[in-house]
C-alpha cells in the first residue's frame, strides 16, 4: 500500500504529469482538493474508486481514510493542486505517514506561477533585470513571519509571486512601492489555464482599482516586477560571441 501526493496543475486538465494521471487511473481510493482540482480530472478515476472531497475534511478525516485503505490494502491517491510542495500542506500529512510506518511518494505538478507566467507569455528572470523569483504570501489568519513581509522583500528588486493575497492587494501595494516605485509593472492572473481565467495589467499605481473593478477577490496570482517588462539585454546563451561547454565562440 502507497500514498501519492499529486499535483494536479494549475486547472487545465491536459497540465498534470503522464505519472500523476496514471496514478490517479490507477488508485481505487482519491482524496482530492475539491474547492481546487478541476474536477474533469477525476473523470480518469478507474470505476467504483472513493472519491474523497478534502475541503471539508481535518487532518484527522484525511488520516482516517489513508487508515482505511491501509488495511484494504489499496493505493490511494492524494491529489492536490497546482505542485503540492508550494502552500500544499502535505508536511504535516506526510509526518503522520512516517509515524505510522505508511509509505507515499511525491509526483510534482505545475505550479499556478508558472502557468501565470505562460499565460502572459513572460519570463520571471530578465538578464540585466533580475534573477531572482520570490515566492511569498501575506500574512493573514495563517500568519507570515515578520522577517519575510514585503516590505523587506521589496528591497530586493526580485520579481515576486504573491500566493493568497488578492484580497488584500491594497495593502500590499502600499508595503511595495516604496522600494519598487509606483511606475513598477504588476499582473493579477485569476485562475490561469481555466475556463474563465482572467489578467488585469497595470502597475502599483492603479491595479489595487482595476482588479476592484474586475470582481477578483480569491483565487490569483499577483506578480510584480520589471521582469514583466522584459529583458534589457539579451541572454548571453545564444550570443555568438560567448562559449560554454557546447558551443564555441564564433567571431
Amino acid at each position: 500500500m502507497k500514498v501519492y501526493f499529486v499535483g494536479a496543475g494549475p486547472g487545465d486538465p491536459e497540465l498534470i504529469t503522464l505519472k500523476g494521471k496514471a496514478v490517479i487511473e490507477r488508485c481505487p481510493v482519491i482524496i482530492y482538493a475539491g474547492s481546487l482540482v478541476n474536477p474533469a480530472i477525476l473523470s480518469w478515476a478507474m470505476p467504483g474508486a472513493a472519491r474523497h472531497d478534502s475541503a471539508s475534511m481535518t487532518l484527522d478525516d484525511v488520516i482516517a481514510v489513508i487508515t482505511k485503505a491501509r488495511d484494504a490494502g489499496h493505493d490511494v491517491a492524494r491529489v492536490h493542486t497546482g505542485d503540492p510542495a508550494i502552500y500544499g500542506a502535505i508536511a504535516e500529512q506526510m509526518q503522520r505517514l512516517d509515524e505510522m510506518g505508511i509509505e507515499y511518494e511525491v509526483v510534482p505538478g505545475v505550479s499556478s506561477f508558472l502557468a501565470s507566467a505562460a499565460v502572459l507569455r513572460k519570463e520571471l528572470t530578465a538578464p540585466g533585470v533580475t534573477q531572482t523569483v520570490i515566492l511569498t504570501r501575506m500574512g493573514g489568519r495563517t500568519p507570515a513571519p515578520a522577517r519575510e513581509d514585503l516590505e523587506h522583500l521589496a528591497k530586493i528588486g526580485a520579481t515576486l509571486v504573491i500566493f493568497l493575497s488578492v484580497d488584500k492587494l491594497r495593502d500590499a501595494v502600499a508595503k511595495l512601492s516604496p522600494a519598487y516605485g509606483y511606475d513598477t509593472p504588476v499582473r493579477v492572473v485569476y485562475r490561469a489555464t481555466w475556463p474563465d481565467q482572467k489578467i488585469v495589467e497595470g502597475t502599483l499605481a492603479d491595479i489595487a482599482d482595476k482588479v476592484a473593478a474586475a470582481g477578483i477577490t480569491k483565487t490569483a496570482l499577483i506578480l510584480v516586477g520589471r521582469a514583466l517588462l522584459g529583458a534589457t539585454e539579451a541572454s548571453r546563451l545564444y550570443d555568438k560571441t560567448f562559449s560554454h561547454g557546447y558551443r564555441k565562440a564564433s567571431p
